[in-house]
This record gives structure tokens, sequence and C-alpha cells, in this order.
């Protein structure tokens, strides 16, 4: 009798299992490697998707620009183009600020209109600093997210997390999915899945505001970002798990004070359609998904296309706001008090806590909420303790009018914008009590 080992389907179904493992571990570990260790090239540490950017913008030269102005120009437009731009009045606001956006990349670059404007530390900083980084960063990071998260490994660290959602962050399992997918993916694409999930009954109303608020920061390529503009990349693997362990810890807080403890633990349209619940084994679950995970994800090339896709609509989306409210903010930062009275809603936690350069420090906290990008550009001149500190309160406040608060407020989530403001005050100021002793054990 043949023996079932022999049989051609059972050796067919082992040969796609052994697929499966194998495109689990190497994309999933070209990933890691991509994304989290550092190497050093030409004496620079950093990690390798800053090394590829770095050589592409010096291989490429003058061309980059004129690809920064396409973008900028396209996302410009793009709303009106769709037709999507009347919506709300928000997203009527921001797609005419993305269009200032366009006006202003195109001044700055061929050196047309007010002096203001082509200040070292107003548009070009703007355009050099953060739009080119950034303009080349998200869509070749999008390319390698795609083996970071597409082949199981969001799946099985997932699993692995669901026994600690519920008790820490009162939320589902199913949402360390969404938080993984966040940071070190899209916080737009992060809030998507969870507005899916709560129409679909499987999240309340309070839970959705906790994902949406507490998970759906700025993922690791705008982080290295930040990092760059504060030369923090030197010791990138610290500033990022800082930033990580510091962001779901003030998570934690917040969703037990006001005003998240207090949002309504109701479903949309009242209906619940299942319960959280996990298997035992842990990881025998966590792993079993991780290979249906990888059983089902698209080729690497349709992978590639569709994340790089999604990479330069992010793309267009953000360098127009950059240009705009990165501006705005600026001018008002240098031009006028509004945030040196903010800063001092700020002030007595920065002197409390001894900061050496506490005053600054509050003033570049309080523009975090205009963009997250903004408190490092107040901090550039700085010592490095106070470039950590904004760093990494920067990344863990996670509200931000320019881009965050448009992509809630576009959901059936129902929170407030003074909900949301309120919201970041409180993570910020726990942000602040959280990394200052650790700033002081490494500087």
């Amino acid at each position: 009798m043949e023996t079932e080992l022999s049989n051609p389907k059972t050796k067919s179904q082992m040969k796609n299992a052994n697929s499966h493992v194998w495109k689990f571990f190497i994309y999933s570990m070209i990933g890691i490697f991509m994304f989290f260790i550092p190497i050093t090239l030409n004496g620079q540490s950093s990690i390798m998707i800053d090394h590829i950017v770095s050589g592409l913008r010096h291989l490429l030269g003058n061309v980059v620009p004129y690809y920064l102005l396409l973008i900028i120009m396209i996302g410009g437009l793009y709303p009106f183009i769709k037709g999507n731009w009347k919506e709300t009045i928000v997203t009527t606001v921001f797609s005419f600020l993305k269009l200032l956006g366009v006006v202003i990349a195109f001044m700055v670059y061929f050196n047309l209109g007010p002096a203001f404007i082509f200040d070292p530390n107003m548009g070009p900083f703007l355009f050099n600093s953060l739009v080119t980084p950034v303009g080349l960063l998200v869509p070749i990071g999008s390319v390698f997210l795609a083996l970071l998260v597409g082949y199981g490994l969001l799946e099985f660290i997932g699993v692995i997390m669901k026994p600690v959602m519920r008790p820490i962050f009162q939320t589902p399992g199913r949402s360390a999915i969404d938080a993984v997918a966040s940071f070190v993916g899209s916080y737009s694409v992060g809030i998507l899945i969870t507005n899916r999930i709560f129409k679909e009954g499987k999240y309340s109303m309070k839970e959705a505001a906790i994902i949406v608020t507490g998970f759906s920061t700025v993922s690791v390529t705008f982080m290295i970002v930040v990092a760059k503009a504060l030369d923090l990349m030197s010791m990138w693997a610290i500033y990022f798990w800082t930033s990580f362990i510091i962001t779901f810890v003030v998570t934690a807080i917040t969703v037990r004070i006001w005003p998240i403890r207090n949002m309504s633990n109701e479903y949309y349209q009242g209906v619940r359609r299942e319960k959280d619940a996990y298997d035992k084994p842990l990881l025998k679950t966590a792993w079993k998904e991780a290979m249906e995970a990888a059983a089902s994800a698209p080729s690497i090339f349709e992978n590639v296309k569709q994340n790089l896709k999604d990479g330069v609509l992010m793309t267009m989306s953000i360098l127009p706001s950059i240009m705009s409210i990165g501006l705005i903010g600026l001018v008002l930062v240098e031009y006028t008090p509004v945030f040196d009275w903010l800063a001092y809603l700020f002030y007595p936690f920065t002197a409390i806590l001894g900061l050496p350069e506490a005053m600054l420090t509050a003033k570049a906290t309080s523009v975090g909420i205009v963009e997250m990008f903004l408190p490092s550009m107040v901090v550039t001149e700085a010592a490095l303790m106070t470039k950590f500190i904004i760093g990494v309160v920067s990344v863990s406040g996670i509200i931000f009018f320019s881009a965050l608060v448009p992509c809630i407020l576009s959901t059936d989530i129902p929170i407030t914008i003074r909900q949301m403001v309120i919201i970041w005050f409180e993570r910020t100021v726990l942000a602040l009590i959280l990394v200052t002793p650790i700033a002081y054990l490494l500087f």
C-alpha cells in the first residue's frame, strides 16, 4: 500500500508548507535588517534604509528637487482631481492648504516671493531637511515594509501580544495588529483598519478612540526623518525603542483618565459582532496565523507594487502639507508670540523636571500640535539631550493637525477635535515626564 509520505498530494502540501516557512523567515528577516539593524558605511552609522536613501540622493543629484516638485504638485491637485475636496469643511481647508504648499514649494525652489520665505530656517529648511528625506524615505521604505509586514510577522506579533492588550490598554487582542501596523507601517493605514473593524461591530466607540489616539503614531520611516533632523541616527536603536516603549506606556495611562475613561462603550449602530478571545497555546496559534498570512500573501512583486503605490499616495498627501502647514507653523514660531504663550502650559513641567533648556523644550513641545516635525525644527541648535527628549515627545504625542486629525475626522469614530487636543496635551506631558530620567541616564 502506498504510504502517506509517498502520496504526491502530501508531498505537494509539505512543499507548500516549507515555502510558507521560507517566506516568513527570509522576508521578515530582510525587513527587520532594513529597518532595525544599524550598520556603518562610509563612516556613517545608520540603518540600511537610510543608507539607500542617502546613496540615491547623491546618485540622482539635481534630479531629486524636480521629482519632489512633481510629487508636491500632483499631491496638491489630487483632492480636486478626485473631487473629494469638498466632502467636509476640514477636507476643504486641508485641500486648499495643499494647494498653498504647491505654491510655496515652487517659490522656494525658484527663489520667488517674499524674502522671509528664503530664510535658511524657513522655506529652504522645510524643502531640504524635511520634504527631501520624506519624499525619498516613504516610497523606498514602503517597498521594504512589504517584506516586514506582508508575510506573517505582523500576525505572529499580534497574536503573541493579545493577552496583554485588554489588561494594559483596555482594547481587544486584535488591536495589537493596528498598533504594530501603525508603528512599522502607516498611521493612515492603521486608522483605516480601525475604522473598518469599528464599523464591523468589533470595536466599541471607546476602544476605537483608544486605538486611533494611542497607537496611530508616525511610522518608522517618519521617525528616521525626525532622527536625521536631530542628529540622532548614531543612536537610532536607543531612540526608536525609547519612543516605542514610552508611546505605549503613555497610552496605557491615558485610557484610564478623562476624556477617554468616560467615552461610550457602545458599538457602531448598537451592534456587537464578535467577542474578544484568543486561542491557547499562544505560540502555536501565533505560528498558525503567521503561516496562514504567508500562504495568503500575494507574490513579492504584487506586494511591493501595492505598498509602493500606498507609499507614493501618502507622500503626495504629506509633502504639500509640510510646505504649507510647516511654513505657517514656523512663521508663528519665529514672528509671533503665539507659541511663546503656549509654551507656558508646558514650562512648569520642564522646569520641575530640571531640564537644562526648559523654556526652549516647552516651546518646542507646544508646536507639536500643529505638525509633528515642527518641534525638531525648534531645537536644531540645542544640546543633544534636548534633541533626544523632543524627538521622543514629538512621536509619543501622536496627535497633530497637519495630517492625523483630518484623517481621524474622516472616519466614523465619534471623537471631537476638543477631545483630541486634550488627549494630545495629556500625552505630551506624560511623555515629558517619562523620557526625562532616561535622557539623564543617557546624557
